[in-house]
This record gives structure tokens, C-alpha cells and sequence, in this order.
């Protein structure tokens, strides 16, 4: 996984935390489950990289 897709994903992680948290602080389910959803993604993109990886070095 390349710097600049850690980076990324982090970033997107980060900022799904956010929303999840202003979604919990102004009670809107709808923001705080979208925040939930962004994270998940960037797991999933994350995992994704991991498995690429593990094909390259191999």
C-alpha cells in the first residue's frame, strides 16, 4: 500500500469520526449513520490495499 493511499483512507476515516460526532451532537441520525458508512469504506479500501500487497511481495 502506498503512502499517498494510507493517507487517504486515514484522512477519509478521520473525517467520517467527524461527521458521526456533529451527527451524535445535533441528534441527525441521517449524519451520524453516513459518518459510520465513510469509515466502514475507508476500512474496506484499506483491507483492499492489504490484499494487494500481500500479492506483490509474493
Amino acid at each position: 500500500m502506498g503512502l499517498d493511499d494510507k493517507i487517504d483512507n486515514t484522512a477519509e476515516k478521520l473525517a467520517g469520526k467527524a461527521k458521526e460526532g456533529a451527527g451524535k451532537a445535533r441528534d441527525d441520525e441521517g449524519l451520524e449513520a453516513e459518518g459510520k458508512a465513510d469509515q466502514a469504506k475507508a476500512d474496506l479500501k484499506q483491507a483492499g490495499e492489504k490484499v494487494k500487497d500481500a500479492f506483490k511481495h509474493d
